[in-house]
């Protein structure tokens, strides 16, 4: 190795000797601090593990909310870090002062900001949502588009998983800055049918009937609000009520409620000989049409 740089190193102008030297002479001298400095870290390291695992233990045997659990061990992991690396800096070259490398690592957060901007922005959307909690594991949402069911809230993206059985990983600035249907924020949901009868049959009697049927239907919740039925229009061949009643708030819910509402009210129709009418044309020509009389010997 000798024979190999000495001839090099002789080749290298005295200036350069001279340079390369000295920063050599320089990190001999500082690289106890450097050792000292992975040393800290490396404590760093282990405490962030313990706060990531006694905090949440505590945190859950005070009923805290798990999203509140995730943002405070979050917001403690990133602290430890950064006074750790500030403090690492320092043992490391004694002539930077905390202030020093605060200013500097402001400096660099804010190129980092403008190239990482997105990834910050659903970063703060994520911790904002896990704090304020507008929605929750096992809500049913729609968002532009996406409807279906949160199966997990991270700090950068929301998963849900749509009624067709297909996961949608979203960003949580889309969730923050745009409007979002909770379908299951409450037990109950209001659903509606079109039921159409014909123009012969008594509208009283038919709206008595179809109330009794939706009534005795065991998805409709009739105990909470009341199952309300109106005649809506006069149609192009029946007379359409518009019946209204509640029921689950999941989609499932509402899917499973319909049909059975459906086949009651077909089924009270039919017996009590009320006509749910198929749609009738009439037809008129100008011109009378020609009555031909089949022969019958033909």
């Amino acid at each position: 190795m000798e024979q190999i740089l000495g001839p090099v190193w002789d080749t290298l102008p005295e200036p350069m000797r001279v340079q390369m030297g000295g920063y050599a002479t320089a990190f001999w001298r500082a690289l106890p601090q450097i050792v000292l400095a992975v040393v800290f870290l490396a404590l760093v390291w282990l405490a962030v593990r313990m706060v990531n695992w006694i905090v949440p233990k505590a945190l859950g045997r005070a009923r805290m909310r798990r999203a509140m659990r995730d943002v405070i061990v979050m917001l403690l992991t990133v602290g430890l870090w950064l006074m750790g690396v500030l403090t690492a800096a320092t043992i490391a070259f004694p002539s930077i002062t905390p202030g020093e490398a605060l200013a500097a690592l402001g400096v660099g957060g804010v190129a980092i900001g403008f190239a990482f901007r997105d990834v910050f922005e659903n970063f703060l959307a994520g911790i904002l949502l896990l704090i304020r909690e507008p929605f929750s594991k096992s809500d049913f949402i729609e968002c532009q588009g996406i409807d279906g069911q949160v199966e997990d809230i991270t700090i950068r993206d929301t998963h849900i998983r749509q009624t067709d059985g297909q996961l949608v990983v979203a960003p949580n600035a889309m969730f923050f800055k745009n409007p979002v249907t909770i379908r299951t924020a409450t037990g109950l949901r209001r659903t509606t049918i079109i039921v159409g009868v014909a123009y012969g049959e008594d509208v009283d009697a038919a709206r008595e009937v179809i109330t009794e049927a939706v009534r005795h239907v065991d998805t409709v919740r009739d105990d909470v609000k009341d199952v309300q039925i109106f005649a809506q229009e006069f149609g192009d061949s029946s007379i359409n009520f518009e019946v209204t009643w509640w029921t689950g708030s999941k989609p499932v819910d509402i899917r499973r409620s319909r049909d059975k509402v459906v086949a009651a009210v077909k089924r009270a129709l039919d017996e009590t000989g009320i006509e749910i009418p198929f749609p009738y044309r009439t037809l008129t020509f100008k011109e009378p049409l020609p009555i031909r009389q089949r022969d019958d010997d033909a």
